[in-house]
């Protein structure tokens, strides 16, 4: 599975990020994480109760990375909830570098078949979740990947 650590002014939140459904939009995210470029970016817009939404260099929601990626929604996996990690755009086949993080169901739910979802969370951090808000800040992101099996813990 693989995993990505977002540690915030407000704590660290893991993901599982969709490799299978979403494998373009997973490979975009971890490279932009792998080269640094998530590291000290602020939250720039939060809608209480809907998601918080951050990725812009300029930390007004107006840029980029640089390039643009389309949209994957035929994944098994792309239904708008609580903790889902999902690309911003302004158009189908516009993702950048934004993306957002969902804080409710009700209020997202007709973004499906829209964005495409990438992550979900994990148990670690969902309190921190609801603790962010805007200029809150992503410290540093880390992907890697986490062993199913038991098979690489030391014996005591």
């Amino acid at each position: 599975m693989l995993v990505a650590s977002f540690e915030t002014s407000k704590g660290t939140i893991e993901f599982e990020l969709f490799e299978n459904d979403a494998p373009n939009t997973v490979a975009y995210f971890s490279n932009l994480v792998n080269k640094g470029f998530y590291n000290g970016m602020i939250f720039h817009k939060y809608i209480p109760e809907t998601l918080i939404q951050t990725g812009c260099p300029n930390g007004d929601g107006t840029g980029h990375a640089g390039y643009l990626i389309k949209c994957e929604l035929t994944g098994n996996r792309q239904e708008h909830d609580i903790g889902v990690l999902s690309m911003a755009h302004a158009g189908r086949d516009t993702n950048g570098s934004q993306f957002f993080i969902c804080l409710g169901r009700d209020q997202v739910k007709h973004l499906d078949g829209n964005h495409t979802c990438f992550g979900k969370i994990r148990p670690k951090g969902i309190d921190v979740l609801y603790k962010l808000r805007r200029f809150d800040e992503i410290e540093s992101i880390r992907v890697y990947e986490l062993s199913d099996s038991y098979d690489d813990i030391p014996e005591l």
